[in-house]
């Protein structure tokens, strides 16, 4: 009887121990993270879309992810892309823009297991919400130093498509510009696309012929055409300046770039990928600006030495009141 027992007992060990036994294989493509990006143009523009870009690839890079991208123009597009990455089972998707709100939010409805983040806006649902880069804080920090730099007391703004989130970053601009200088004049101009560097070039060429002395651009790949043209205004004998924007343009046109208003595209988008990935994911936008070390203000080194020390100092103490909250820049309400 005794033996019966043991011989049971040694049975039950062998049951139930797991030192012996093979561990059960996850499902094919289980551990698969799919992350793709929506872009409205070009991911070679120098600036929005290919910052957008080089965070899908740290993405790849940083988390294992396996990527795509896709450039889109209408919003049919938007929807189609959306639509066809989530029938393919991709974790989390991009729409790099406040233009992609409303068609996340009709596509999110029909995908709850993918995620939808655009990178600007204030549209929320379970599965959807916004990175709201506040850009502003370093573009009125551009105004401010366009004021001080201007010999004209005109400076101008080049815009691509109306949208508000653009528009937010020319009021913070302005507000720079008249807290400098109240009699200042700031004056924009808008040509419907972010692709057109002839239509961009033209239009800073008026600007330029009006007085202005110090343009900035949010126009994306047709912010070349600006860069050219205020190149073209320097090289004639005429002092003219130019602001970068999204991200660090001197490179662009050292000649001219006085400084740029950056974004830390990569950094954001890999640490919303990660949310997603451990299952962090909150549907609530993400605000991100110069306190976050998102939003900078870049100097062209270049450049720099001819900005006055005290104007430099100016703006050293305008961010440092911005990083603490002792002053708050005007945005946009969207």
């Amino acid at each position: 009887m005794r033996s019966l027992v043991c011989l049971l007992a040694a049975l039950l060990l062998c049951a139930c121990g797991d030192s012996d036994v093979a561990p059960t294989a996850a499902p094919p493509g289980a551990d698969r993270f799919q992350v793709a990006l929506l872009t409205p143009g070009s991911i070679a523009d120098g600036g929005w879309n290919q910052g957008a870009y080089e965070g899908l690839k740290r993405i790849e890079k940083d988390l294992g992810a396996e990527i795509s991208n896709v450039e889109t123009k209408t919003p049919a597009d938007f929807e189609e892309g959306f639509r066809d990455y989530a029938a393919r089972g991709y974790d989390l998707v991009f729409g790099h823009g406040f233009e992609y709100q409303e068609a996340a939010a009709k596509v999110a409805a029909e995908a709850p297991d993918t995620i939808f983040v655009t990178t600007s806006g204030n549209t929320v649902r379970p599965n959807v919400a916004p990175m709201v880069f506040e850009l502003e804080q370093a573009t009125y920090l551009c105004g401010l130093l366009a004021a001080r730099m201007s010999r004209t007391g005109r400076v101008g703004m080049i815009g691509g498509i109306k949208l508000p989130s653009i528009e937010s970053t020319f009021l913070a601009f302005s507000a720079g510009v008249t807290e400098a200088r109240p009699d200042a004049e700031v004056r924009e101009s808008w040509i419907g696309n972010f692709d057109d560097t002839a239509a961009a070039r033209e239009a800073t060429k008026a600007l330029l012929e009006e007085g202005a002395d110090l343009v900035i651009h949010q126009a994306n790949d047709a912010g070349r055409g600006v860069f050219q043209a205020v190149s073209e205004r320097a090289k004639a004998g005429q002092a003219a300046y130019a602001f970068g924007t999204n991200r660090d343009q001197a490179a662009m046109a050292p000649d001219v770039v006085l400084a740029s208003a950056t974004l830390d595209l990569p950094g954001a988008f890999v640490e919303v990928a990660r949310r997603v990935k451990e299952k962090r994911f909150e549907a609530r936008p993400l605000h991100l600006g110069m306190k976050e070390g998102v939003v900078a203000f870049v100097w062209n080194a270049a450049l720099q030495p001819r900005v006055p020390e005290d104007v430099q100092q100016e703006l050293r103490d305008a961010e440092t009141r911005i990083r603490t909250g002792k002053l708050v820049v005007p945005r946009g309400k969207f």
